[in-house]
C-alpha cells in the first residue's frame, strides 16, 4: 500500500513540472493547464493523506481497499479531464468548420470583384 501511494506521489510530483514546464515554453495555455495541474494536486494531496483515502474508501463501501478507492478516484478525476478535453476539441472543430465557411464566402467574392475587374474597360 505504501509503495502505491509513494509511486502515485512521485508521479504527481513529475505531472506537475511537466505542466509547469511546458506552460513556460508555451506548449500549452494556461487555462488547459489549470485542469492539469489541479489533478495531480489532488493526486498528491490524496496519496499523502492515508486518513481521506481511508474516509473515501468506507464511503464507497470499499472495505479493505484503500488502494482501489484511490485508483478509483484517480480514474474519475481523468475521466472528468477527458471528458472537458473532448468538449474543449469538439468545439474547436465547430469553430474551425465556421471559419472555413467564412474564407470560401470571402473567396466567392474576392473572385467576383476580380471578374468585374477584369471585364471592365479601362478607361
Amino acid at each position: 500500500m505504501e509503495r502505491l501511494l509513494n509511486v502515485i506521489a512521485i508521479t504527481s510530483g513529475i505531472l506537475i513540472a511537466l505542466v509547469l514546464i511546458s506552460v513556460r515554453r508555451a506548449h500549452i495555455r494556461v487555462e488547459y493547464s489549470v485542469s492539469w495541474l489541479l489533478a495531480a494536486t489532488a493526486l498528491l494531496v490524496l496519496s499523502r493523506s492515508r486518513t481521506v483515502l481511508e474516509n473515501a474508501a468506507g464511503y464507497l463501501g470499499i472495505s479493505d481497499a484503500t488502494p482501489m478507492a484511490l485508483l478509483l478516484i484517480i480514474g474519475c478525476v481523468f475521466l472528468v479531464m477527458f471528458f472537458r478535453f473532448s468538449v474543449i476539441v469538439s468545439r474547436l472543430k465547430d469553430d474551425n468548420i465556421a471559419l472555413a465557411q467564412k474564407v470560401a464566402v470571402l473567396e466567392y467574392h474576392l473572385h467576383n470583384l476580380q471578374d468585374r475587374a477584369d471585364r471592365s474597360p479601362l478607361s
